[in-house]
């Protein structure tokens, strides 16, 4: 019998990225709404945070120089400072109209996600990983292309464990959850219902459009198939969901958008000013810090450090969520100075990996950053932040912004004979005609994309 010891190397990845960094990138990416139902919660676990209800009040001389340096011993990574020391009072809180009065108890899609991933039996590192993808995931259930390239240098882990994790998603209710665009959203839910077609898969990847214009006719010929069948696989595609998080609630209900930041012109110079009023402003409760001074009980001065390290975390780490939205926002007003001048015809191709290397960022850090955030431009106009980043097109050897091209379509399109309306082949041909290098499935694209119906659906009899 060999009782002796074999040496052996062995490759193991671990989950490297700790709980303040996942709560890091997680508030980063929020909405202004979802931040205030995590503070909401926030509140309720942590006995330690309050709302400051005072804000005149947050000067260093409202503290004892004692307190001061209590807590820098406790937690360095934040200036204690910064905040007041003003005691708790339920009944004061009451008497103040907060935002967090607003917020509903209904439990939310990723809540829901949650659970099913808690039940699903699966190793708890993919259940790390599956919970941090759902983190990720926006209000019509998709998952950001930028962000799946993001997660697994975030987590330190392969992408095969990473695609395992949104494969283990891709699994649960509702079908087609997870998906990264329309198309696969809408296989995983014929996977789901047994239904494999290769036509039918063909028709999704390549032709959405053009069965949606009733093309039967067109698509028999090109499929090889009889116009009857085209319609058959419509009526399939019609009964699948497009939106996989409807019926849940996500937030979108809010029938109003207050911005993040404003843009405001001062002496002929943009600033950035960030809305300051969204959220609450976070401070940690008084009587634990009378608890710290007076406690001899061990067990219950480590508890308050332990809650006052976790608060003092989260205040620190929405105040970097809002100094990494200013960055982004002065990198843009820079690069778009015509445009906040003269108005959306001067907007510049402007995307989300050009800023990142401006500002020495990861792009999945610039992506979250503006996500479901909104600006107050100096005209009063509140745009979604994500729209003034833009892709381009090629005119005469010259980058311009795809809004620019949308915005000439439109003014092909308005200057039609409203009897015999362009077809999409007839606007390519104009905008060709003008420089702009562009196909006619990319102008139908642009087209759809500005809500305009095609040339057969806005035909006017006489």
């Amino acid at each position: 019998m060999n009782m002796g010891f074999d040496l052996k190397l062995s490759q193991e990845q671990k989950l490297v990225m700790t709980m303040e960094m996942q709560q890091s990138i997680k508030l980063l990416q929020m909405s202004s709404y979802e931040l205030l139902q995590h503070i909401d919660k926030e509140l309720q676990e942590n006995v330690v945070l309050d709302i400051d209800n005072n804000v005149e009040n947050l000067k260093e001389d409202n503290f004892k120089s004692n307190e001061l340096a209590e807590y820098r011993n406790l937690v360095k990574y934040l200036e204690f400072d910064s905040y007041s020391s003003r005691a708790y009072s339920q009944d004061e809180e009451k008497e103040q109209l907060s935002p967090l009065n607003f917020i509903s108890n209904k439990p939310t899609l990723k809540d829901y996600l949650k659970d099913q991933v808690m039940y699903s039996g699966v190793s708890k590192p993919i259940q790390y990983i599956s919970n941090y993808i759902i983190d990720n995931i926006d209000g019509r259930g998709y998952l950001d292309e930028e962000i799946v390239g993001a997660v697994s240098e975030e987590l330190n882990v392969s992408l095969e464990l990473v695609e395992k994790g949104l494969e283990i998603i891709q699994s649960f209710e509702p079908a087609g959850i997870g998906a990264r665009n329309l198309s696969e959203c809408l296989k995983i839910q014929l996977g789901r219902k047994g239904i494999h077609d290769e036509i039918l898969n063909r028709i999704i990847d390549e032709y959405l459009l053009e069965i949606s214009k009733g093309k039967y006719q067109q698509l028999s010929k090109i499929l090889n198939i009889l116009p009857k069948q085209v319609q058959e696989y419509e009526d399939i595609i019609k009964e699948l969901e497009p939106k996989p998080s409807r019926g849940f609630f996500t937030g979108e209900e809010i029938g109003y958008v207050v911005p993040d930041v404003y843009v405001r012109k001062l002496n002929d110079e943009y600033i950035v000013l960030m809305n300051e009023g969204v959220l609450p402003k976070l401070m940690i409760n008084n009587t634990y810090k009378k608890v710290l001074e007076f406690s001899q009980d061990k067990n219950t001065i480590e508890y308050v450090k332990e809650k006052i390290s976790s608060a003092m975390f989260l205040i620190k780490s929405i105040e970097s969520r809002k100094n990494t939205l200013c960055r982004v926002m002065e990198e843009v007003v820079k690069s778009q100075r015509e445009y906040f001048d003269k108005g959306d015809d001067y907007l510049k191709p402007m995307t989300i990996k050009y800023i990142a290397q401006k500002l020495d960022m990861h792009e999945s850090t610039v992506s979250r950053a503006i996500r479901d955030k909104y600006v107050a431009l100096n005209s009063g106009e509140i745009k979604r932040i994500k729209s003034l980043f833009t892709s381009y097109v090629n005119i005469r050897n010259e980058e311009v912004s795809v809004s620019n091209v949308k915005k000439d379509i439109e003014r092909i399109i308005e200057g039609e004979n409203k009897n015999k309306p362009f077809s999409d082949s007839v606007i390519c041909e104009q905008l060709n005609k003008q420089g702009i290098d562009i196909s006619r499935r990319t102008v139908a694209k642009y087209r759809e994309e500005l809500g305009i119906k095609s040339s057969s659906q806005r035909k006017r009899l006489v």
